[in-house]
């Protein structure tokens, strides 16, 4: 792209010069081989200091443009915005300046870095792999990625009855809510009683990533924090900050939190995080529904695959087991309402499904490129392959009937990062508990891969219900955790199988051995959002 850049801006900087200096020879009597156009010089003098202004910028950037990308937009006719609605240059412009080019030296001049341009050759530069090193969580069945999974693996369910508020006005009572959380040796005191706790989840989760995967104080002083970044995003953001904002805001807004504003936009986790460790390099957060963590994860992975950085912490984190977030949720009548046995509540596939079941907690992946990772010595958890987004593009919170847009996000993730249908033996599915979500998803997946005979497919969330963005950071960490034990782990409440599915392919109600050769995970959002990563041993 830069170099693309280059090979306009060049010629194009060069062309004003020589424009200059064949207006300056228009008003010499000597130079009567140059015709004059009077019309143009009007317009010339009517927009003279601005083009004087576009020659002077002109002359000295250009080295500025080669080295970016800021000019490839424009396309062939781009400059014409620099000049009015009419294109640059039109054909008589062309035939005009075929003449000018052999009677005016500046001219010549002018083409000069064009051919010199044409001759270069584009470097071949090696593909940048990038490889899982670190992995931290917060969720409702663990805050230790071994704790974590080792539940999932013997099927042990962490929904209950919701205690952190009173919810009998409800008629859903039960998620997926963590009992027990401490920030304690992760978060400053001071931060932690003013945070929002989708903000708190993602630091812990993130500083334990770190701790996971080697980076002590000593490591932290090697590393070029210039190339170290934090991509984690949010669905919901700081809801509890924002709602607790407008309650201050009743009585008067002197009552308000000063980080209210802060504390609630979705970024600030991110770059909280950075200003933490001091990281330099990119920060920012998505924010695509259900879909953010998968989101962050590939971008993340493209920044090192770019070598904009070398080290890239990302996932996603959501905290929205509040009142407005249940009631919201309870308005969309998406939730189950299985309050007697909360336990059973989520069941995705199973023809008793209801509703999915809310959930809160953080997922965070260190990811690292591969050949800075070995230099340090780093434990290498899986390989991340790539992956691909896509959008339905139909409707706000329901699939698209065909599953169009999730069939084409497989299709586009597997060509992507260079794996076959038959490579994948393992998918965690987005299933959600959802009447439809389920089905779609399940045909998508019949579709692209029903011939394999050894695919497998589970969901996490029979067990810890939905995470919202955080959803897609927990369940890469449990692709990895498949990849790297052997095991996978049951769909927790699959008695009656939908009709419309075939349960050969699901999981039973035990763990199974499975040697993953790659693994997908699948998340999806509101909004028609899509997104696939694929996962797989690494081998060096």
């Amino acid at each position: 792209m830069a170099a693309a850049a280059s090979m306009v801006a060049s010629p194009f900087c060069t062309w004003l010069v020589a424009s200059c200096m064949s207006t300056s020879f228009d008003n010499d009597p000597r130079s009567p081989s140059v015709k004059r156009f009077p019309r143009r010089k009007r317009v010339l003098s009517q927009r003279g200091s601005t083009f004087q202004c576009l020659v002077a910028s002109c002359i000295d950037p250009c080295d500025q443009y080669r080295s970016s990308a800021s000019l490839s937009f424009l396309g062939d006719n781009g400059f014409a915005s620099l000049f009015g609605s009419k294109p640059f240059m039109s054909n008589r412009g062309h035939r005009r300046l075929r003449r000018a080019s052999h009677s005016g030296e500046a001219m010549a001049v002018a083409l000069q870095p064009a051919q010199e341009a044409g001759t270069k050759k584009k470097p071949v530069i090696k593909q940048r792999r990038v490889v899982v090193t670190g992995m931290g969580v917060v969720t409702p069945l663990g805050h230790e990625p071994d704790v974590f999974y080792n539940n999932l693996l013997d099927g042990v369910s962490g929904i209950s009855e919701i205690e952190t508020f009173d919810c009998t006005q409800f008629p859903t009572r039960i998620a997926g809510e963590i009992k027990s959380f401490s920030t304690d040796g992760w978060v400053a005191p001071k931060l932690s009683k003013r945070m929002d706790k989708f903000m708190l989840y993602l630091l812990t989760a993130g500083k334990k990533a770190l701790a996971d995967g080697g980076i002590t104080d000593e490591v932290m002083k090697e590393l070029d924090k210039r190339k170290c970044g934090v991509l984690i995003g949010s669905g919901m953001g700081g809801m509890k900050v924002f709602n607790d904002a407008i309650e201050a805001l009743r009585v008067s807004y002197k009552k308000m939190n000063p980080f209210c504003v802060p504390f609630a936009t979705t970024n600030m986790g991110s770059a909280m995080l950075a200003m933490d460790l001091g990281w330099m390099g990119p920060n920012y957060s998505i924010s695509t529904a259900c879909a953010t963590s998968n989101f962050c994860i590939l971008n993340a992975a493209n920044h090192i695959i770019r070598g904009e950085a070398d080290m890239m912490l990302c996932g996603g984190s959501d905290a929205v087991i509040i009142p407005i977030g249940l009631g919201g949720f309870v308005a969309c009548r998406a939730l189950s309402q299985r309050n007697s046995d909360p336990t059973k509540a989520s069941r995705p596939w199973d023809s008793n499904r209801d509703g999915f079941v809310m959930g809160e907690g953080a997922g965070v992946l260190l990811l690292e490129e591969l050949e800075h990772a070995k230099k340090r010595g780093a434990t290498i958890y899986a390989e991340f392959l790539g992956g691909s987004f896509t959008c339905d593009a139909y409707h706000m919170t329901e699939p698209h009937p065909e599953g169009a847009g999730v069939i084409l996000c497989i299709e586009k993730a597997l060509a992507q990062a260079g794996v076959s249908k038959e490579d994948v033996n393992y998918i965690n599915a987005h299933a959600t508990s959802t009447s439809a979500g389920d089905i779609k998803e399940y045909q998508a997946l019949a579709r692209c891969f029903g011939q394999n005979s050894e695919l497998r497919v589970n969901s996490t969330k029979s067990m810890i219900g939905h995470l919202l963005g955080a959803a897609g950071g927990v369940e890469a960490v449990t692709v990895v955790q498949a990849i790297r034990t052997g095991w996978i782990h049951p769909n927790l409440n699959l008695e009656d199988p939908d009709k419309a599915v075939d349960a050969k392919l699901l999981v039973g109600p035990k763990k199974e051995r499975l040697n993953v050769k790659v693994g997908l995970s699948n998340s999806f959002g509101f909004g028609g959002h899509n997104s696939s990563i694929l996962f797989a041993p690494c081998n060096v």
